[in-house]
Parts: structure tokens; C-alpha cells; sequence
């Protein structure tokens, strides 16, 4: 399977990834009240410099982690456009990660798995607090946390992973490399 053969839920019926082909995606699994939601702001920024360059921004609200995305999926659109501006599609608030995780994340996991939150104060925090969740964090590729983010390059190949400590600069510019 590719990734154009995945469907993911949206507010309203269900988006086909297939409409993306040709086209660069960013797939980020987000919460609307959690320390790293400030990311939508960057998000949009990136939306509106690369969009009409071919960008494409998934954003799948999920509520796995520490409760941090409650609401329903009209309220939590709500909070996205009118505190950060957001334009980028937003789909149903979902699983990803466990028996109710989307396909989607299944694939995704598989192609790009955990590869450490990097270095910096953020980076430590987060080792320490998913050492207390999952002792084995470490060694499996399950989301870890909000905000983890999948770039997708034009041909459908899953090519970086960043997680939710990665500094934004740094997915920006993965970002512009593979708009080209």
C-alpha cells in the first residue's frame, strides 16, 4: 500500500490522500490545549508561504494524550481558526496510536519510527516524563506525544519524522527542501 490509498476522516465525510498526489504533506497529529499547540501559529505560516507552491497540511486533532484535545470537532476548528488563523484542512479528532488508531498512523509509524526527542530542555522533559509512561518508549515507534509531525515528498514517500520537541525552524526548511 501507499499512502494515497488511505482515507482519513474529516468534519464532514472522509478525505482520500489520493487528491494530494503530487503534492507535499505535512500530517500532524494536534491538540488545542497542550504546551506545544503554540505550533499552529508556525503551521499557518508555513501553509500560506507553500500552499499555492504545493503544501499540503493535515491536521488530525486527537485526545490521547493527557486529555489535552477535549471537544467536539467543530469546537476544536473553532479554536484553531480564530486563536491561530488556521486555513489548512482539519479532520475528525482521532486515534493514533492502539486497537482504535487510524491506518493512517499505522503506515506512517512503520515507514518513519521514533527516533529521540533531540537535545534541549523540551527534549529532556519530554525523555522524563515518557520514561514514567512507557519505559520502553525508546524502542518503539508509537506517537509519543502532540504535535509529532510526518513529511510526505511529492512522490508519496514518507521522509522525515519530527517529533513535537523537533524545532520548527527545522521542519520549515525540510518542508521548503521538499517543495523543491
Amino acid at each position: 500500500m501507499s499512502i494515497y490509498d488511505y482515507t482519513v476522516p474529516a468534519r464532514e465525510g472522509d478525505v482520500s490522500l489520493s487528491q494530494y498526489r503530487g503534492k507535499v504533506m505535512l500530517i500532524v497529529n494536534t491538540a488545542t490545549g497542550c504546551g506545544f499547540t503554540p505550533q499552529y501559529k508556525e503551521l499557518e505560516e508555513m501553509y500560506e508561504a507553500f500552499h499555492d507552491k504545493g503544501l499540503e497540511i493535515i491536521d488530525i486533532p486527537c485526545n490521547q494524550f493527557a486529555g489535552q484535545t477535549p471537544g467536539t470537532d467543530d469546537e476544536i476548528h473553532e479554536f484553531c481558526t480564530l486563536r491561530y488563523k488556521t486555513r489548512f484542512p482539519q479532520m475528525k479528532k482521532s486515534d493514533v496510536n492502539g486497537e482504535n488508531e487510524l491506518p493512517l498512523f499505522t503506515y506512517l509509524k512503520s515507514q518513519k519510527g521514533f527516533a529521540g526527542f533531540g537535545k534541549g530542555l523540551k527534549a529532556g522533559a519530554m525523555t522524563a516524563m515518557m520514561k514514567t509512561i512507557d519505559k520502553d518508549f525508546e524502542h518503539n515507534p508509537s506517537i509519543k506525544w502532540n504535535f509529532t509531525k510526518f513529511l510526505v515528498d511529492r512522490d508519496g514517500n514518507v521522509t522525515a519524522r519530527f517529533e513535537p520537541t523537533e524545532d520548527m525552524k527545522n521542519v520549515r526548511a525540510a518542508v521548503e527542501k521538499a517543495i523543491g
